[in-house]
């Protein structure tokens, strides 16, 4: 039986890219950005926020990557994966590129420059 659409949860695609020396695995970044987000919120606001990093939207040229996270937790997301300052050792900056609603949209500005 599937749910409604209204008790469905909303979500968000959230683009952000990583600017350092050198570039990095998929896991690699799952693996600090867990951590970050772990800190921030704890085990409680995870569970809310629902994060997930999407392994096949990850381009390794360009080193952006897309996370779906619940509509009310996407300042929240954007505050915590900022603090990741290293991955590896090796420090690094990340911003957000855009944020939208739908998957398509966001899938495009992963090869833009």
């Amino acid at each position: 039986m599937k749910l409604l659409p209204s008790l469905r949860q909303k979500k968000r695609y959230v683009v952000f890219e990583i600017i350092a020396d050198k570039p990095f695995s998929f896991y690699d970044i799952k693996d600090s950005l867990e951590e970050a987000m772990k800190d921030f919120w704890g085990q409680q606001g995870l569970s809310k926020a629902v994060p997930m990093l999407l392994k096949e939207k990850f381009s390794k040229e360009n080193q952006r990557f897309i996370i779906k996270v619940n509509n009310k937790y996407v300042d929240e997301l954007i505050s915590a994966v900022i603090l990741a300052k290293k991955i590896k050792n090796t420090p690094i900056i990340i911003k957000s590129v855009v944020t939208s609603g739908i998957l398509k949209k966001a899938t495009a500005f992963l090869d833009s420059k």
